[in-house]
């Protein structure tokens, strides 16, 4: 067991509805954001933090034993809160676990990192990287800066690609990207219980009849996805219209985000 598990993003939706089910996992959470937790119970340590901000995110990581990275810009939006959130503040983060003792850390990339791969693509974890976003190209950056602190010092980090972790897949799309949000708590948990971790790749998926993505790489770490997109298709046939074929949220692996402009400020 953890002694102390930073979840960063806390406060957002995904850290709510997983923040919960982590608390068996360390004997305490240290939950932070920079907008106010609403959920936290009173044994829990809230930390509210800018990423941007190097001494605010040293204090952050401070006595963990491990991060879950799920803050920072999660949608598009003009470059500079991403360049704020997403750049600085991931190299922030990693300045702050060299400094004390370089503790695990998954780090939540995402599938728009790839986007603009047909949806009859099937990667597996060493492909190109075809960003569909500014959100994305963050994404990469997240992974490349892993990457090189675990060359340079050691640093290990798992690099999950999220997907679509939502309750259940909500369109058509999300039969193929859909990540169960009990899949991701059995992620964590096996990550975080390794023995070695590495830097590792590891996409964000359940084990959909209709997903893109190829985990075999993974079979020593001992984890499987067990959940399964397909549950849901005749609910989602009967509810969800059916966009055409060469709409982006049927054609591309990143959905909408192929169709975004570059944002300016003010702009979205």
């Amino acid at each position: 067991m953890l002694k102390r598990l930073l979840i960063t993003g806390a406060a957002g939706g995904l850290g709510r509805a997983l923040t919960p089910h982590l608390r068996g996992i360390a004997e305490t959470l240290r939950l932070a954001d920079i907008a106010p937790i609403p959920d936290a119970l009173p044994e829990d340590e809230i930390v509210q933090c800018d990423l941007g901000d190097a001494a605010a995110v040293d204090a952050m990581v401070a006595g963990c034993d491990g991060i879950l990275h799920l803050g920072g810009v999660s949608v598009e939006t003009p470059f500079a809160p991403i360049l704020q959130a997403n750049i600085l503040g991931l190299y922030n983060l990693y300045e702050a676990a060299r400094a004390h003792g370089q503790p695990r850390i998954i780090f939540a990339s995402s599938n728009h990192t790839v986007g603009f791969y047909d949806q009859t693509d099937r990667l597996s974890a060493d492909c190109t990287f075809r960003p569909d976003s500014l959100y994305g190209v963050s994404k990469i950056f997240g992974e490349a800066l892993a990457r090189m602190y675990f060359e340079k010092f050691g640093q290990e980090s798992a690099l999950v690609r999220i997907g679509s972790c939502t309750p259940e897949p909500e369109n058509h799309r999300m039969l193929g990207s859909w990540f169960s949000q009990g899949d991701f708590l059995s992620l964590i948990g096996t990550v975080f219980a390794a023995p070695g971790l590495g830097c590792t790749i590891i996409w964000g998926a359940s084990a959909n009849d209709a997903g893109w993505w190829d985990n075999s790489h993974l079979d020593w770490l001992g984890w499987q996805a067990q959940d399964n997109a397909e549950d849901f298709r005749a609910k989602i046939e009967a509810t969800v219209p059916r966009p055409p074929a060469d709409a982006p949220i049927m054609k591309y692996q990143g959905g909408v985000f192929t169709q975004f402009p570059i944002y300016k400020d003010g702009e979205q």
